[in-house]
């Protein structure tokens, strides 16, 4: 399942970890991991059981320096949204974030509706990337290089500029079924001359593609008047 999205938050204050935590899971879109220090910090990201979407990051942690530890994700390859917290917010320290890898930048104390709206945004722009990766079956999906990759057989699968908005809107909607029309509207727009018909097309060549059996389709799933992706690819369509 591809769920609510995982945030990493960082920061030495368990009562400000604590509200963020509350805050990002109201409506169900995210859901917090919690670190108090560096080093638990990198114990989220060592585990190859975790996922990352974003890291919400303290400057002044108990051991070191958070402009130091969004360096060494970015030495490793991460380029993964990262949002800085800080108590100060002259121009010195905002560049000094930035300069260290970091997104964007956010002086404490902040407005919970504004910080919610950088992350977004910051989200947002990191899909539209060719660096956003996603887990689908036994696929690496790249939405912005319109590309699913299966490295058990290194093979790579091209997508058409509407099947990779297609997969990423569906996605995104998590274990719920997206309608039909919706799906046609967030993709094509409303459009007078597109119709369901044109989806279902998309949708067949996708599993064309993508399934295994296309037949038995376990990826993509027709259900409720519309469809839903299943990430695990461990269910089959009626």
């Amino acid at each position: 399942m591809s769920g609510p999205r995982p945030i990493l938050i960082v920061d030495d204050d368990a009562a400000l970890r604590a509200m963020l935590a509350e805050q990002l899971a109201v409506d169900g879109e995210f859901v917090a991991l919690s670190a108090g220090t560096l080093e638990q910090a990198a114990i989220v990201f060592n585990s190859p059981q975790t996922r990352v979407d974003a890291v919400i990051l303290d400057i002044a942690l108990p051991d070191g320096d958070g402009r130091s530890f969004c360096e060494s994700l970015r030495r490793a390859g991460l380029k993964l949204p990262v949002i800085m917290l800080t108590g100060a917010d002259n121009e010195a320290d905002v560049v000094s974030g930035l300069a260290s890898g970091a997104n964007d930048y956010v002086a404490k104390p902040f407005r919970i509706g504004e910080l919610l709206a950088r992350l977004r945004a910051q989200l947002r722009s990191f899909e539209a990337t060719e660096d956003a990766v996603f887990n689908l079956g036994p696929y690496v999906f790249r939405p912005g290089a319109k590309l699913l990759f299966d490295p058990s057989r290194n093979r790579r699968i091209r997508l058409t500029e509407k099947e990779a908005a297609i997969l990423k809107y569906l996605y995104r909607s998590g274990s719920q079924p997206v309608p039909r029309q919706t799906l046609l509207n967030e993709v094509w727009g409303y459009s007078a001359g597109v119709t369901t018909h044109t989806l279902e097309t998309h949708v067949y060549r996708l599993r064309q593609k993508m399934e295994p059996d296309p037949s038995k389709a376990s990826l993509l799933l027709t259900e409720d008047g519309g469809y839903r992706l299943d990430p695990t690819g461990t269910k089959s369509a009626a």
